[in-house]
């Protein structure tokens, strides 16, 4: 699966789409990660003032990966930081 990022929301929701094809609930994913479901939550609503460390340990509970590359010529509307 390769996804492109552009915002805190479609973060959220990989880590959201992610989590519920592996058959988690927000607690169970808590647990493995050491983050409460309060956490988990406003990271799936895409509030962008979490941790970079924080993401990481997520990622790395659902089996994912960053891969940074070089962006492409955006569409005018597309988000940009």
């Amino acid at each position: 699966m390769l996804r492109l990022i552009t915002s805190a929301q479609s973060l959220g929701a990989l880590v959201r789409d992610e989590r519920k094809s592996q058959g988690l609930t927000q607690i169970e994913l808590g647990k493995m990660t050491g983050l409460n479901q309060t956490t988990l939550s406003l990271i799936e609503k895409g509030k962008p003032s979490v941790q970079l460390q924080t993401i990481l340990v997520l990622l790395s509970a659902l089996n994912l990966n960053i891969q940074i590359g070089t962006r492409e010529q955006s569409a005018p509307n597309e988000d940009r930081w």
